[in-house]
């Protein structure tokens, strides 16, 4: 009965976060046709461009909490001193990075001339920015409660698609794009810290929780950091060497790659905390039939949707873009492995790696990645534009699988060994022992 309830709520938080998806995905691709048609390349380019600054500013608010503080949400859930401090030390960890993030995106943008000549784009970048990186989405996933949170983000994302048709009729109205993108994680994040003082006792932030906090986010900071110089920032660094309407053919199929891919983020999102209660409760052998059907759930899933992706692409890019987006139909093709690799690499490294507290190997084979990317970025995409930057960036998702794979086969054969020479030295001092 008690496993028949845990796979329950697992398969609930699996729906509620297909919510949150849909949410942040699905509606936001929903707009995708009338976007691009009214914006059309450059000025889907350029909003691209200032978005990717945006997200800049999100990793560094985020600070990796959506992994680090979900993982100890979920293994000190049961107490409830423990879950204040963690939420008021998140949060004022955030009120500073949040501080932080702005004034470097302020001063970035004086240095480049796209944002100079759009601060409509900035303004509404970093309000978007800051509203998506305080939302306390980590509390409800750490906790598995995550459905309440669903209906919140997914009534916000349908709030502002009605926005976009409204307010957005000419390329000049690319700002309202951002401003209207913030409307979701604004309403998430006042309604998911209220609720989560509702389950933990207020407590104001504090250096005594807020450096805490900071050294439990900074591994997996390093992490997104990292990763972002290969699966965020890849329309910024573009934008740097060409015009925005090639920016807005590159922009367009990775937005429509990854929003493929995001139908199987419920499902690793899903899997994390239940993976990390298992492994701080029981050990790591109690994960190991969990760990295995997610993988070979997510594996399968993202090669056929990385086949559809394939063969659908000239559809896909026609339908959802129009003709004028054409050249994007071989990014889309390129683009076309991501759901498979990235499947790989959340189901066999972070869905194992990270609730064993292999963060350090992590950070090492992103920021591998990352350094891969920018170099690969500067030689292809200097040349070959959107395409070569497509090829760069599929280049380092390969890397990453690959290297995380490698990593959980080191991982696991070291258990391995360790359990041998355990069970052998147990023998031995068994077998020396003088008979009474």
């Amino acid at each position: 009965m008690r496993s028949s309830a845990k796979s329950n709520r697992i398969l609930h938080n699996v729906f509620a976060l297909y919510g949150v998806q849909i949410g942040r995905k699905v509606i936001p691709l929903l707009s995708v046709p009338y976007l691009a048609r009214v914006l059309g390349p450059v000025g889907w380019g350029t909003v691209a461009f200032a978005a990717a600054l945006a997200e800049f500013v999100v990793i560094l608010i985020e600070f990796g909490f959506n992994i680090s503080a979900t993982r100890e949400t979920a293994r000190k859930r049961d107490d409830t001193s423990a879950l204040s401090d963690i939420v008021a030390g998140v949060l004022g960890a955030q009120i500073v990075l949040a501080a932080c993030g702005i004034a470097a995106a302020v001063t970035v943008a004086r240095c480049v001339p796209l944002m100079r000549q759009h601060p409509d784009l900035l303004m509404a970048g970093l309000m978007y920015a800051v509203a998506q990186g305080f939302a306390p989405l980590w509390f409800f996933q750490g906790l598995e409660r995550i459905r309440l949170s669903a209906a919140l983000e997914v009534s916000g994302k349908l709030l502002a698609l009605g926005g976009l048709f409204l307010f957005v009729h000419q390329p000049e109205d690319g700002w309202k794009v951002l401003a209207l993108s913030g409307i979701a994680p604004l309403l998430t994040t006042v309604a998911g810290f209220w609720l989560a003082y509702r389950v933990v006792p207020l407590q104001a932030p504090s250096l005594r929780v807020i450096v805490p906090a900071l050294k439990m986010g900074w591994p997996m900071f390093l992490f997104r950091s990292a990763e972002s110089l290969y699966g965020v920032g890849n329309a910024f660094l573009l934008g740097l060497f060409t015009t925005p309407e090639l920016v807005g053919y590159f922009a367009s199929a990775e937005k429509i790659a990854k929003a493929t891919f995001g139908l199987l983020n419920p499902i690793r999102e899903a899997i994390f905390p239940r993976l990390s209660h298992l492994v701080a409760m029981h050990g790591s052998k109690a994960a190991v039939p969990l760990a295995r059907r997610g993988a070979l759930v997510m594996i399968g899933a993202g090669a056929w949707l990385g086949l559809a992706l394939f063969v659908f692409a000239p559809f896909a890019i026609r339908l959802l873009l129009g003709s004028a987006f054409a050249p994007a139909v071989t990014v889309l093709r390129i683009f076309a492995a991501l759901p498979l690799l990235l499947s790989i690499t959340y189901s066999v490294g972070f869905q194992w790696l990270l609730p064993l507290g292999q963060d350090r190997t992590i950070n090492q084979i992103i920021l591998a990645a990352g350094v891969l990317n920018l170099a690969l970025s500067f030689g292809l995409a200097a040349r070959y534009a959107h395409v070569g930057m497509a090829v760069a960036v599929m280049c380092a998702e390969a890397f990453v699988s690959i290297a995380m794979v490698v990593a959980v086969l080191r991982v696991n054969s070291a258990s391995a060994s360790s359990s041998v020479s355990t069970a052998a030295s147990i023998e031995n001092r068994q077998a020396e022992a003088p008979s009474t």
